[in-house]
């Protein structure tokens, strides 16, 4: 039987980008029972591709009962739907077998990984402030895309001096805007920016030069639309509920790094059961951003356990 759900963790504060604040994360959890086994997995319809939750809730429940993982990827388009469907069979798969998904997957056992904590756009006063609270931290991800970023992204370098730091404009620049403060922001120790120029707008970005790399964010999704990114970006992130689950991000980071694409593994503000199997994909990653549930008032149980730099393993009660 195949079952979905909406479902609402409210966060501790607002979470903001340059498209919006929100105050609570609302998915879609998918449920298959056979046999006496139970899988679930879960995923984040996002506006910014079309997607809502009640259509993702009637694409599930439209599924065969029988379908399996390997239908499944020619049955649904990459998405939110597939996400939740994908990662619930792999952890059917793991409860009915007895086995862990990495080892179903032919996959090394999972380490903890280093994370980015995301910092949400903001004054620069309570930027600085944020950041500071966070110094311990390994990798700071500074929302920005706004015409007034300068101040942000030094704000934030004055109240974490140390810390590494990758940006996030979220399709909020223009070329010339990326040109300008690219410099500055090399000065500023940061790394990387991701998708500084709307999806469908980038092409420019092949025709300048790219002294901070660019990672592509809204422009990625699956394994078949990285190779029109090469020329464009340096770094792509993958998220599960653009992939359209585990299967196909792992098939995207070999494909990206084949095509010499730096890897991100990243993730919607959603819970715990959606960090789960992004773990397996970030084993090695350049870079991950998996504290979606970092600032949830409540989360699923047993949660996902942080330290202060690293996210660990799920428990195979949560999933896998």
């Amino acid at each position: 039987m195949i079952q979905a759900e909406a479902q609402t963790f409210a966060l501790r504060n607002p979470f903001t980008i340059s498209r919006g604040s929100k105050t609570e994360a609302r998915v879609v959890t998918a449920t298959i029972t056979r046999q006496g086994h139970r899988g679930w997995g879960e995923a984040l319809p996002y506006p910014r591709y079309g997607e809502t939750v009640e259509e993702t809730i009637a694409a599930i429940h439209a599924l065969p009962q029988d379908i399996t993982r390997e239908a499944l990827q020619s049955l649904m388009p990459a998405g939110a739907a597939r996400n939740a469907v994908d990662c619930a069979l792999w952890d059917l798969e793991a409860k009915a077998s007895g086995r862990a998904v990495w080892q179903l997957a032919g996959l090394q056992p999972p380490q903890p990984v280093e994370i980015a904590f995301t910092l949400s756009l903001d004054t620069p006063e309570n930027m600085r402030e944020a950041a500071a609270r966070n110094a311990h931290r390994a990798v700071l991800k500074v929302k920005l895309g706004t015409p007034s970023d300068m101040p942000r992204i030094e704000a934030v370098r004055q109240g974490a001096p140390h810390v590494r730091l990758i940006v996030d404009a979220n399709e909020g620049w223009t070329p010339e805007v990326y040109t300008d403060l690219a410099r500055h922001l090399i000065r500023l120790g940061v790394e990387m920016v991701e998708q500084p120029l709307p999806q469908g707008a980038d092409d420019m970005l092949a025709e300048i030069a790219r002294p901070l790399p660019v990672c592509a964010d809204e422009s990625a999704h699956d394994a078949a639309s990285l190779r029109g990114l090469i020329g464009k970006y340096d770094v792509v992130n993958l998220k599960l509920d653009k992939t359209g689950g585990l299967t196909e991000a792992l098939k995207a980071r070999d494909q990206a790094r084949q095509l010499g694409l730096k890897v991100m593994v990243g993730c919607m503000v959603a819970s715990s059961l959606s960090m789960a199997p992004a773990i397996l994909v970030a084993q090695g990653a350049d870079w991950s951003d998996l504290d979606g549930p970092a600032d949830m008032a409540t989360d699923r149980s047993p949660p996902v356990h942080y330290d202060d730099r690293r996210i660990h393993p799920a428990a195979p009660e949560l999933w896998g």
